[in-house]
C-alpha cells in the first residue's frame, strides 16, 4: 500500500506524539491513500505556517504487516464516524486504543456541519444526513510506534500548486 503526507516539510521519520489533540481521530501521524488530498495538506499547511515549502513525503506499508496492527475502520460518515470525531475534537475520547484509525477525513465541506453538531445546533440525524452525500477522501491515523516503523519512505515530491 501507498501512502502519503502532506507537509511543509520532507518527512523521512514520522512521529506520532507531536501535533494537535483535538482533530478527527486524536493525535497521530496523518496519512492519505489519495495523492491529491495529499497535495491539499501540503499547500495548507505551507500557508498556514507561512514557512518552508509544499510536500508530499510518500510511502509504502507492507500489506501483511498492516494487517497485523489493531485498525479501526470507518468505511462512511456514519453514526459512530460522528461520535468518535466529536469526542477527539472535544478531547474526550477515552475508549479503546488502536494501532491505526483509517475512514473519512472531515474537510471544509463537513466542518460546519460537525461544528454546528458539537454545538448542538442541530442533531445527530440531520448532521448524517448532511454528511452522507459528501464524497469524502480518506485518512489514515497512525498512533504508535509500532504502527510509524512499519512506513517505508519512498521519496518526497514538491508540490505545485
Amino acid at each position: 500500500m501507498i501512502l502519503y503526507h502532506g507537509s511543509n516539510m520532507i518527512v523521512e521519520k514520522p512521529l506520532v506524539n507531536i501535533g494537535k489533540t483535538s482533530v478527527d481521530f486524536g493525535q497521530g501521524f496523518y496519512l492519505t491513500s489519495d495523492y491529491e488530498q495529499a497535495k491539499r495538506w501540503a499547500n495548507q499547511v505551507k500557508i498556514r505556517r507561512d514557512n518552508g515549502t509544499a510536500y508530499i513525503s510518500e510511502y509504502e506499508v507492507d500489506d501483511q504487516e498492516f494487517q497485523k496492527l489493531k485498525i479501526l475502520c470507518f468505511k462512511e460518515a456514519d453514526t459512530e464516524w460522528l461520535h468518535f470525531v466529536s469526542d477527539n475534537r472535544k478531547r474526550i475520547y477515552n475508549g479503546t486504543s488502536y494501532d491505526v484509525i483509517t475512514g473519512p477525513v472531515a474537510n471544509d465541506n463537513t466542518m460546519p456541519v460537525i461544528n454546528m453538531y458539537l454545538s448542538g445546533f442541530i442533531d445527530e440525524e440531520y448532521a448524517i444526513k448532511r454528511l452522507l452525500p459528501q464524497k469524502l477522501k480518506n485518512q489514515y491515523a497512525f498512533k504508535t510506534e509500532s504502527a510509524v516503523n512499519l512506513l517505508k519512505f519512498r521519496r518526497a515530491i514538491i508540490c505545485e500548486k
